[in-house]
């Protein structure tokens, strides 16, 4: 007996013109008993918003702004979300720790995509935020951001089949073992070797762990691993 397929990604489906955020949106769903796939688009948000409540800029039909509900969800699942962006994204994409996607310019790392994980794991439930910056003309970000940005320079009509790979993509890697993900992740680790400080101290990023936690070669010489949080990059361009 042949097994039964699981749902399919972005089925059903909202698109907004305008929203807050797709997350909030997403998660009103989810409580209200969505089933695992419902995808939740916008062409514009007015309270997009990243980790640490930190604001998501993005000028209205330039980018891809997507959140997704998942139920049951892996645990590596913020490996997982950065790795599919990236495959969708072209070769020079790679990951900055725990989960943005960024495009490497000598000692700066330009942000291309952020996501945010929002659920309640007690319920089994995550809504897995996307924002890429998909046909953003940079010159249209807010000054303080232009420097430290990235595009994949699209034109807007080429939004919607960029999301349908996507959510293949995300597909394919939501199946694949988790020693597959490990590894595909290092592959693409950005932060590596780069300085790094936290609430008790600082030193160099030196990969991951099985769990996707950062491990740390502190400045006195011995090893820290840390959960997402109060990391940031020293002497780094950084959106």
């Amino acid at each position: 007996m042949s097994a039964i397929p699981p749902p399919a990604l972005g089925v059903p489906r909202v698109h907004l013109r305008s929203t807050s955020s797709t997350n909030d949106r997403a998660r009103e769903l989810a409580l209200a008993g969505a089933p695992h796939g419902t995808l939740v688009t916008a062409s514009a948000q007015s309270a997009g918003r990243g980790r640490g409540g930190r604001v998501w800029s993005a000028p209205r039909g330039s980018s891809l702004l997507a959140s997704l509900l998942l139920r049951s969800p892996p645990r590596l699942l913020p490996l997982i979300a950065p790795l599919a962006v990236c495959e969708v994204a072209g070769a020079d994409a790679r990951i900055k720790w725990p989960n943005d996607v960024v495009v490497v310019r000598g000692e700066d790392l330009l942000k291309l995509a952020g996501i945010l994980i929002e659920g309640r794991p007690q319920e089994a439930w995550a809504v897995l935020g996307i924002g890429l910056n998909a046909a953003v003309a940079l010159s249209e970000l807010p000054q303080e951001l232009q420097g430290s940005a990235a595009t994949l320079g699209l034109h807007e009509d080429e939004i919607e089949p960029l999301l349908a790979r996507l959510l293949s993509a995300i597909a394919r890697r939501l199946a694949e073992p988790p020693p597959a993900t490990l590894a595909a992740w290092r592959a693409l680790d950005a932060l590596r070797g780069r300085a790094v400080a936290w609430s008790r101290g600082s030193g160099r990023a030196d990969g991951i762990d099985g769990d996707g936690r950062l491990v740390v070669v502190r400045d006195d010489g011995g090893r820290a691993t840390l959960d997402a949080g109060e990391v940031h990059l020293e002497h780094s361009n950084v959106r």
